[in-house]
């Protein structure tokens, strides 16, 4: 399946109910479920969170026989999608499906919070983790990661990029691109990857530090021209494409995308989304999806998961802190 596909499905998606599908049980004599389901996505349709959660979605629906509706309410970084989510009645008929940042970064980032990830939300499964890449418009000038540390050494502050908005993970990986690189570069905030990689199609930034998933399609396509991946190595599916490693080394900057649900969600619910979740990531053609976007599937357990997000929390604390980032 192309990328494109995904990046060209805009709005709220209703995925098709499976005809004659039974409805599962939670096993402590609730029906789950029982009606359609919600996911809510904290960015704009075409970005990587919006991918992977549709890609899930799609699963999901084959096995629950309902609709999963996925509700895409960007801005402030995650933070409206996440104070919706969190906010919303607790009986697993509405999830949250957050990038690493909104809810590892952003109580570090933002000054108010409209929600506590921590006591709001209650871990379900790791979705999906994968690399970001560097990419430009074919007609910029710098060919290569050290082309563009050399400009940007060159000219201070002439080099712009773009992200899916402050502190998303698309940001955090530029900033610490730049930070590494000991380069000057202004930062352009966008509402999701979507509306940034559109820009960047169109000449309007110099670069982009989206994730593989979302911009591959583009790369592929002769639209952007990538200039390194954030793994350590260089990935299978462009392998033509240097690690940033190759030139800054030891670089290595990887991103993730969650599901979670609202405090309170009764556990038995929790325990079923989270087996069939990681089923569907199990699954044969997910395993393929994820491939081609350069990603893999995760589906560790909710322990684990909370455990991960508070650890990743404490480290974001530290790089924000030194590198002063901050939104009032």
């Amino acid at each position: 399946m192309r990328t494109a596909k995904w990046i060209a499905v805009a709005g709220t998606l209703l995925v098709a109910t499976a005809a004659g599908a039974q409805t599962a049980s939670t096993g402590s004599g609730q029906a789950y479920p029982t009606k359609p389901v919600r996911i809510i996505v904290p960015f704009s349709p075409g970005g990587a969170t919006d991918i992977v959660t549709r890609i899930l979605a799609q699963k999901l629906n084959e096995t629950w026989g309902q609709t999963i509706v996925v509700d895409n309410r960007a801005g402030a970084g995650g933070n409206i999608g996440g104070e919706l989510a969190a906010k919303a009645t607790p009986d697993g008929y509405t999830l949250f499906m957050p990038s690493g940042s909104v809810v590892t970064a952003n109580q570090h980032l933002y000054s108010r919070m409209p929600f506590n990830a921590e006591k709001d939300f209650l871990a379900i499964t790791n979705v999906a983790s994968g690399p970001q890449v560097i990419v430009v418009h074919p007609s910029f000038a710098a060919k290569s990661v050290k082309d563009l540390i050399a400009m940007a050494k060159a000219k201070p502050g002439s080099i712009n990029f773009g992200s899916a908005g402050f502190g998303t993970q698309t940001h955090l990986a530029a900033e610490n691109f730049v930070s590494t690189a000991g380069i000057n570069a202004i930062h352009v905030p966008y509402k999701g990857e979507g509306p940034a990689l559109i820009d960047l199609v169109a000449g309007q930034i110099s670069f982009l530090t989206p994730n593989l998933s979302a911009a591959i399609g583009f790369v592929k396509q002769g639209k952007l021209r990538a200039l390194g991946v954030t793994s350590r190595q260089r990935v299978p599916q462009v392998p033509e494409v240097p690690a940033v490693a190759e030139t800054l080394g030891g670089f290595e900057n990887l991103g993730w995308f969650g599901l979670v649900a609202p405090a309170g969600t009764p556990k038995a619910i929790i325990n079923k989304i989270h087996a069939d979740s990681v089923k569907a990531l199990q699954s044969a053609d997910v395993k393929k999806r994820f491939n081609e976007l350069g990603m893999a599937p995760v589906g560790n357990t909710p322990a684990e998961f909370a455990k991960a997000m508070k650890e990743e929390s404490a480290r974001w604390a530290k790089v924000i802190r030194e590198r002063k980032l901050q939104v009032n």
